[in-house]
């Protein structure tokens, strides 16, 4: 049975997940989260897309993006991972899937809920009890927007 079609907007705004595949860790050690922060920093660049917020989970990845253009966002998305498996097995000396199916988009309208998804984004890490306050998470966007923490000077203009 075939997929359906992703659903994509103009100017669109996406809350992006990508998970590993059953569920497995893609973040290992801290290398790892700055590998896949720059490669993000390098298709940011390379595609122009917005960035507003992004977390790294050990097992899972939350962005949201804006893209200006509909085919863009899976050009991005297939840059990123295959990039980044690339790198991990490599790595690890694995073969095979890192991510599991293809990644969830969702579609944002640019009002409060986005504010909202942004929240409920940064704040993972507390509700996987990986930290105790979202300042002591290296690995989202928190720092960026609320302690004006440049983490990631490539993705300072967020």
């Amino acid at each position: 049975m075939p997929r359906t079609a992703r659903v994509t907007i103009e100017n669109g705004c996406y809350h992006i997940i990508t998970r590993g595949n059953q569920k497995q860790k893609v973040f290992v050690e801290h290398r790892d989260y700055e590998k896949y922060l720059s490669l993000l920093a390098r298709y940011k660049k390379k595609y122009r897309f917005k960035l507003y917020c992004f977390c790294l989970m050990p097992n899972h990845v939350h962005l949201v993006i804006e893209v200006n253009n509909t085919y863009v966002l899976n050009k991005i998305m297939r840059s990123l991972n295959l990039s980044y498996t690339l790198y991990f097995n490599l790595k690890y000396n694995k073969v095979g899937h890192l991510w599991q199916d293809r990644f969830k988009s969702k579609i944002i309208e640019k009002d409060a809920y986005l504010i909202g998804c942004m929240n409920y984004i940064e704040a993972n890490p507390i509700r996987a009890s990986l930290v105790a306050n979202l300042t002591e998470y290296k690995w989202s966007s928190y720092n960026l927007h609320y302690n004006n923490d440049n983490i990631l000077n490539s993705l300072a203009d967020i």
